[in-house]
């Protein structure tokens, strides 16, 4: 049977595509806030917003906003557009950094922080999957990153993406680490495998197109 386009295609907003995406973002909030509390660079699109607030005076709110506005521009203009996906991986991924943040301390020593740095990046990777699994929207950066997925594969256009706002965030003054340069190389190939070992498409039907 042909769905309606101006419609949600039955089962879309299914229970078990909710819990996948509500628990894909808490994953990877935790992941986030252990990159976070390693203090070896944080990923390059938080790099790209606080270059920006560097630069420009503004709160590190306002400019993460003005620029998760542009990516999710830039991701309408290749017609991915956003859904409840978006606005849940802004919100929950957030509140879940905060929560970790309020719980995790940053070690002394070098070894117990690349240690915090190398546990972040399977979580990282597979919340990334997860929430996107559910295929119900695409956060600014992803939604960027898929946005050219195809031609590109997401595992590249991701890494695209994280250097990209990596190189202009510290050209604006923000300050990278040796868990930057893991995050633009790693992350985007590690959410492939993270997406094959949980059998999701990543990709919100583009692919299929």
């Amino acid at each position: 049977m042909r769905v309606s386009p101006s419609r949600p295609a039955p089962g879309r907003y299914a229970p078990r595509r909710l819990l996948l995406l509500v628990s894909g973002c808490v994953v990877l909030g935790v992941g986030v806030g252990l990159l976070l509390t390693a203090k070896l660079g944080s990923d390059g699109y938080s790099t790209l917003v606080n270059g920006i607030s560097i630069a420009t005076g503004l709160s590190f709110l306002v400019c993460n906003l003005a620029v998760s506005a542009v990516f999710l521009l830039l991701a309408a203009l290749r017609r991915l557009l956003p859904d409840v996906g978006t606005v849940v991986q802004i919100v929950v991924v957030g509140y879940t950094v905060s929560l970790v943040l309020g719980v995790l301390e940053t070690p002394g020593g070098l070894a117990a922080r690349s240690a915090y740095l190398v546990v972040a990046f399977p979580v990282l990777a597979v919340g990334i999957a997860a929430y996107l699994g559910s295929n119900l929207g695409a956060g600014p950066a992803e939604g960027a990153a898929l946005a050219w997925d195809p031609p590109v594969p997401f595992k590249w256009s991701y890494s695209a993406v994280q250097g990209g706002g990596a190189l202009v965030g510290w050209l604006l003054g923000a300050a990278i680490g040796p868990g930057t340069v893991a995050v633009v190389l790693l992350l985007g190939p590690a959410v492939d495998l993270a997406a094959r070992a949980l059998r999701v498409n990543v990709t919100q039907g583009r692919a299929e197109a």
